[in-house]
């Protein structure tokens, strides 16, 4: 009887400081929803073309802001990819418009069209554009419509936002990652 109750005293005695060793850490913080994220776009083979696409969620959608150089006067192609791999010199790694819905190809403002089609941008006579919309199609949540780890792709020609499967928007002149960024 004497040596159990030692062993129990023991056992106590061993378990109090276990007790008290998490005390004073604060749990690790689970990581926060994406607010926020950025694709810097590098020109492919033959290109100059370089700049800088930003996703912002905003409370009707995700606000799309695109600085765009180096482009030829006149109207491009811009549209979210399936991959995130600009690595081929044509950046036909980043494959075709990002499609989940399967859908078919036309304008932003489609009630049905490919989640990565984005329409076009307009370059001016210094070959720089700039965009700004709200689009109601992306994500940048963990669902079947988040663009992240996904690519931006802009083309040589206009999308005429209704030939199939791609707009019939020419050559991919630029390519960017789409990837978290540091929400503000």
């Amino acid at each position: 009887m004497k040596k159990s109750r030692l062993r129990n005293l023991l056992i106590v005695f061993m378990s109090f400081p276990a007790a008290f060793m998490g005390l004073g850490q604060t749990p690790a913080e689970k990581p926060s929803a994406t607010s926020k994220a950025i694709a810097v776009l590098h020109p492919a083979a033959g290109s100059k073309v370089g700049g800088t696409v930003t996703f912002t969620e905003v409370a009707d959608g995700v606000r799309v802001q695109a600085e765009i150089t180096g482009l030829t006067p006149g109207t491009h192609g811009f549209h979210v990819h399936e991959f995130g791999d600009c690595s081929a010199a044509d950046a036909s790694s980043a494959g075709a418009h990002f499609n989940p819905t399967h859908q078919p190809h036309a304008g932003p403002d489609a009630a049905e069209r490919h989640v990565g089609d984005m329409g076009n941008v307009q370059a001016d006579a210094s070959g720089r554009a700039k965009l700004e919309y709200v689009d109601h199609q992306i994500s940048l949540s963990d669902d079947q419509r988040s663009v992240i780890g996904r690519s931006v792709v802009v083309h040589a020609k206009a999308d005429d936002l209704k030939s199939q499967p791609a707009g019939d928007s020419g050559a991919r002149i630029a390519c960017g990652v789409i990837g978290r960024a540091k929400s503000p």
